[in-house]
């Protein structure tokens, strides 16, 4: 038997996978163990998990795959420094960084003391680990493929065809040129400064009206292959020093848009300032380009392929608002997002890109049903740490049941929620990506319209703006929503049915849609059970769901 670990390390969403002969044991986000939410730095942690579950050291694996390779396109990297008179401080700077991701073997060598690695170190192109990430583990044998993000081994976004145990390169978008540094800029342009603000962004759109578009037309450049251009007039970070840093906690991202931004679309707002209606029609406007550049590249990879299927990956991957629109705007019936299409799920898009490249002839893909990867506890766990907080707990006067019926969990469960309560939902095996999707949840009734105040304010702590998700029985998908599709890992918005909008006001945003998750008994049984429970007593097979960190 042969294990592969896969890496994402010292970027934003650190994480870790690992394979044995070519199945996907486990998979896991350093963030999920350190509480900061993007975590970048080496996962020593979500590395330790991974080997726990597939009961080996760390001498036992193989191969480690990163999702990077300093060596990709480095002639390009020479050109645009001498073409673009790029500052010494942006060239210092990168340095720095270089400086600061330690070799592998060291930082291996220092989180597992007393045991060697004696394998292989393999290192995947950014962009191949982002398509690999999606195709390998979609039910698609063959496929387009797409991978859109900010920026990874000095490319922005390449797209293809995957067939069997390969993945054919059809072109690229290279640095500076970005979709993402776009959405990015926007999203700091409205005062949302943080690194992943970007779905603050997708959920104010609504609130918005698309009159800003020519202004955005002026700043991302359609091609007629289906790529794009960024004018650079509007930007800086391709020639002076823009700081990205981590320090082992969340990364920080310096500002990314020019002055000649501000002079076509007006001031930017800082953090704290009100947001506007102003600051909400350039969030339409920005959502509206990004569609439409989105769609301008599928729509021509759909007529150079004739394929019907495609596999979306890299951070764009993640704007589920523009997913949830493809099958209605182009040429491609069926859309597959992998549950974390970021850079987190590139640590198995490098494992699954090497597997397949060494095994090319020899295996069958294997589509992922569920992202349930990560670690579990046993109720003997749960029950030690109940007594270690006993007298906490006591003095908050919460009371401890103990059942060992399905039926009996489910309908006191289902029952608090219908009363108006908003329950913690903790079972199984951690999620893999982004989303809650019911292993580690906060549950509502999504009937009650001040459900999304109540978690807002009070528990999420965040802007009113913000949408929750439903989580719907699989088979009752087409009675409530417009479109009907396998959504299990919370990757695409569709339009709730008219009739349906004012019964679930809870999950309905503003435009009259939902961030749907489909829950499939099979692979989550006692989740779906609960769901089940809450329609027999209400007539709504929907729970709100988010997730438990705040904001």
């Amino acid at each position: 038997m042969s294990y592969i670990l896969g890496i994402n390390s010292f970027h934003g969403d650190a994480s870790a996978c690992i394979l044995k002969d070519g199945v996907l044991l486990a998979a896991a986000e350093e963030e999920r163990f350190l509480r900061v939410k993007h975590w970048a730095g080496f996962p020593k942690q979500s590395i330790s998990y991974c080997l726990q579950e597939a009961g080996i050291s760390i001498s036992e694996v193989a191969t480690i795959a990163l999702n990077s390779d300093p060596k990709a396109n480095y002639f390009r990297k020479i050109t645009h420094i001498l073409r673009y008179r790029v500052d010494l401080a942006l060239v210092k700077d990168r340095l720095l960084n270089s400086e600061a991701r330690k070799t592998l073997a060291q930082s291996i060598e220092e989180s597992f003391p007393g045991q060697k690695f004696n394998g292989q170190i393999k290192h995947v192109n950014h962009h191949m680990a982002h398509l690999a990430s999606a195709f390998y583990t979609s039910p698609y044998e063959q496929s387009a493929v797409v991978s859109i993000d900010g920026f990874g081994d000095f490319s922005s976004g390449c797209w293809g065809v995957g067939n069997g145990s390969s993945i054919s390169l059809g072109g690229s978008v290279y640095y500076p040129h970005s979709l993402g540094a776009f959405y990015q800029a926007i999203t700091q342009f409205i005062g949302f400064p943080n690194y992943g603000d970007e779905y603050k962004v997708m959920g104010l759109a609504p609130y918005g009206e698309v009159k800003y578009l020519d202004k955005m037309k002026k700043i991302v450049l359609l091609q007629k292959d289906g790529s794009y251009k960024l004018n650079l007039k509007y930007f800086i970070f391709h020639r002076k020093k823009v700081a990205y840093e981590w320090n082992n906690s969340s990364p920080s991202v310096g500002r990314l848009f020019s002055d000649a931004l501000e002079d076509m679309l007006g001031k930017a707002r800082q953090k704290d300032d009100d947001l506007t209606q102003f600051h909400r029609d350039i969030a339409a406007s920005a959502q509206a380009m990004f569609e439409i550049a989105l769609f301008n590249m599928l729509n021509k990879l759909s007529d150079t392929t004739g394929l019907d299927s495609i596999c979306l990956a890299g951070g764009c991957g993640n704007n589920s608002v523009a997913n949830g629109k493809i099958r209605a705007n182009t040429k491609f019936k069926n859309v597959y997002i992998a549950a974390s299409s970021g850079d987190a799920g590139g640590a198995i898009g490098a494992a699954y890109a090497h597997y397949h490249e060494d095994n090319v002839r020899n295996v069958t893909k294997t589509a992922m049903e569920h992202a349930y990867l990560g670690p579990s506890y046993t109720n003997e766990q749960i029950a030690e740490l109940i007594k270690r907080h006993s007298e906490s707990l006591t003095k908050a006067e919460f009371s401890i049941i103990k059942t060992d019926s399905l039926d009996d969990l489910t309908e006191r469960t289902a029952t608090a929620i219908a009363e108006g309560k908003v329950v913690g939902w903790f079972q199984g095996r951690m999620e893999w990506g982004p989303r809650a999707l019911g292993n580690r949840s906060i549950l509502g009734d999504p009937r009650r319209a001040d459900m999304k105040e109540i978690l807002n304010v009070k528990i999420k702590r965040r802007e009113s703006f913000r949408p929750f998700a439903p989580s719907i029985l699989r088979e009752s998908v087409n009675e409530w929503f417009e479109d009907d599709d396998e959504v299990p890992f919370m990757m695409k918005v569709f339009p709730v049915k008219t009739e349906k909008r004012s019964e679930i006001k809870a999950v309905t945003h503003v435009d009259g849609s939902g961030r749907l998750q489909t829950v499939n008994k099979k692979t989550n049984p006692r989740y779906h059970a609960l769901i089940s429970e809450f329609y027999s007593m209400t007539g709504v097979p929907i729970l709100l769901n988010t997730s438990f960190n705040e904001n």
